[in-house]
């Protein structure tokens, strides 16, 4: 089972880019598929940036052009760049780290889970 930390999160005007770093441990990093996640107030734990194994990028429309996903195996980290950032971004970011391809919504019984980061976009 591998562990993941978040960091990075924070406050941040809208049009602002903030960079979030995963750092993962206990297993060997590049056997995973690794993602981000976002959950705001009463919504699901929906995908926002994925990378697999071989370096393959998936994002859906929302944040495409805006998010960039990328991972260092050297580092056993992975971050998400996300610029030109709107109030709708706002949520509670998780890394994710799975053996099996990353679906569009999270649950907790798959793979894991770091414990989040808050990013909150507002003037």
């Amino acid at each position: 089972q591998v562990q993941l930390v978040e960091s990075g999160g924070g406050l941040v005007q809208p049009g602002g880019s903030l960079r979030l770093s995963c750092a993962a441990s206990g297993s060997i990093f590049s056997l995973y598929n690794m993602g981000w996640y976002r959950q705001a107030p009463g919504k699901q734990r929906e995908l926002v940036a994925a990378i697999t194994r071989g370096g393959s990028r998936n994002y859906p429309d929302s944040v495409k052009g805006r998010f960039t996903i990328s991972r260092d195996d050297a580092k056993n980290t992975v971050y998400l760049q996300m610029n030109s950032l709107k109030p709708e971004d706002t949520a509670v970011y998780y890394c994710n780290a799975d053996k099996f391809p990353l679906m569009p919504i999270g649950t907790l019984g798959r793979g894991s889970w770091g414990q989040g980061t808050q990013v909150t976009v507002s003037s």
